[in-house]
């Protein structure tokens, strides 16, 4: 869990429209919108260099200074250039410490499957889970252990512990997160040992048996 915030700096605009926030770009700032239920949205810009460290913090939660008191806000929306890939605005959610929150976070597979270790392929159908808890218990991750998984074994959401009574899952506890199955190249051979064995139990065209070939011999020289 994390126990302090990244800060975000945040700075109140009073200008706003397409002209200002080109504008506020040029300047290394990033143009955003910070909502609260039940308060009017306000417009806001955060210098581009500290957005960017805090979304690649890890955290989900930031800490910002409102009114001369520390808030807590989530991403809501990040919005990139369709050809450079910057940031060009965000849109920040504040949250209550007090109530519950709805987010998503990374799900890390722990440990060493038996079934890797017998030469079976691991892959991770779902990486991130939603989950229901308060902003100060958000983790960074939520890890699922994989050290009993099998050869054609698969563990799914309702295999996932939060570690804590105060997280809930949120998403459907039927969604498969990892699963183990068999290298593709000795599903090949098994088959092609299966064909084999099919090919030799059976006599081919136009073959006759050893005996049947004698008989056949014996009645033509008693003629």
């Amino acid at each position: 869990m994390a126990s302090s915030y990244y800060k975000l700096d945040i700075s109140i605009r009073n200008q706003t429209g397409a002209k200002e926030s080109k504008i506020a770009r040029k300047k290394g700032l990033v143009p955003g919108v910070l909502y609260y239920s039940g308060e009017k949205a306000t417009s806001i810009s955060i210098e581009k260099s500290i957005l960017l460290r805090a979304m690649n913090s890890g955290q989900r939660i930031f800490e910002i200074d409102q009114d001369g008191e520390s808030q807590y806000t989530m991403l809501k929306q990040v919005q990139y250039h369709p050809v450079t890939d910057e940031v060009i605005h965000v849109d920040l959610m504040r949250v209550r410490r007090s109530e519950k929150m709805t987010i998503s976070v990374p799900i890390v597979l722990v440990g060493e499957a038996v079934g890797v270790k017998e030469g079976g392929v691991l892959s991770q159908s779902l990486t991130q889970v939603e989950i229901s808890c308060y902003p100060t218990d958000v983790p960074e991750q939520i890890d699922l252990v994989i050290d009993d998984l099998e050869i054609n074994g698969a563990l799914s959401v309702s295999d996932i512990d939060t570690g804590s009574e105060d997280i809930d899952l949120i998403s459907d506890s039927s969604l498969k997160v990892a699963s183990i199955t068999t290298p593709v190249s000795e599903e090949v051979a098994d088959e092609e040992v299966e064909k084999d064995e099919d090919s030799d139990g059976k006599d081919r065209p136009g073959e006759k048996s050893d005996e049947s070939s004698n008989d056949s011999s014996d009645e033509k020289t008693e003629n």
